[in-house]
């Protein structure tokens, strides 16, 4: 098996929102922000290459909204989702499995284009088979106010009118030998976590759980969660297990630091060490 990181490029949000009710003055510190209060952060996906599967864990933000959405977010950098898998030296028609941790529209909007001018919509990736589970699902596609603008039905439907959408069962065991999944509540309903045995360690793709190395302190949790002291002890539980186990964690938001293991301190579990996927 091998793991590829695929970067889709940058985008910008505001910092206070990302780390709730933390101080300016504590959080500039890891994420530094212009002069509009933005912070640089990554879109950042996995592709598992294993035998005859290519499985897509997550696919960016995407191409098809319209100038006015994408001026909110200042997207840029040189990447691109197609760009890094061609340079993995595979194209969208041998992706296999397109694993979305959760529906919003920086996870999952890569994963649908546009195929007219007319505006009828197709899958990116012909033919893979599209993975969430049902809970998630009833929960993107009937939207709380909160999280409404955040799923957008031009991602997230074509999957299921395609016949290309299957769903995970949280009460059984992982449908992928190449992974286990950890469900966590408190960003939005069950988001999936992969957690993959890798040369002899375990890495685990962190999604919105743990955005990047800032939010590691256990308090620094994202404005955008919708159950945020679930959070609090999801990232609790999860960060004494990556310490006591050595996890390895990989980074779908931070700007600067791709994977990382942590370790415990005195001031709780705390970073140890940076580096890229590809230097495992």
């Amino acid at each position: 098996m091998k793991l590829h990181a695929i970067d889709t490029g940058f985008f910008k949000l505001d910092g206070g929102a990302m780390f709730g009710v933390v101080p300016k003055s504590l959080w500039q510190r890891t994420n530094p922000a212009d002069e509009n209060n933005l912070c640089t952060w990554a879109m950042r996906c996995m592709l598992i290459e294993d035998g005859n599967r290519l499985i897509l864990i997550d696919n960016g933000i995407g191409d098809k909204q319209d100038a006015k959405f994408y001026s909110h977010y200042y997207l840029h950098g040189d990447t691109t989702l197609l760009g890094s898998l061609q340079k993995t030296g595979f194209a969208p028609e041998d992706v296999t499995d397109v694993f979305l941790t959760h529906l919003h529209f920086d996870h999952c909007g890569g994963g649908v284009k546009y195929k007219n001018a007319e505006g009828a919509l197709e899958l990116v990736f012909p033919n893979a088979t599209y993975w969430s589970n049902k809970d998630h699902w009833e929960w993107a596609t009937k939207p709380n106010a909160r999280e409404k603008a955040s799923f957008l039905k031009e991602n997230i439907l074509p999957m299921q009118e395609s016949g290309h959408l299957k769903f995970v069962d949280p009460a059984a065991s992982s449908p992928f030998p190449q992974f286990d999944i950890v469900y966590a509540d408190g960003h939005t309903d069950k988001m999936m976590v992969p957690v993959i045995p890798y040369k002899g360690k375990k890495i685990a793709f962190m999604a919105d759980l743990l955005p990047s190395v800032g939010h590691l302190p256990i308090p620094y949790v994202m404005g955008y969660d919708t159950r945020p002291l679930l959070t609090l002890d999801e990232k609790t539980k999860f960060l004494n297990r990556a310490a006591d186990e050595e996890l390895i964690l990989f980074f779908e938001h931070d700007a600067v630091n791709e994977c990382c293991t942590v370790q415990h301190t005195e001031k709780g579990v705390r970073l140890k060490d940076t580096f890229k996927l590809i230097d495992l």
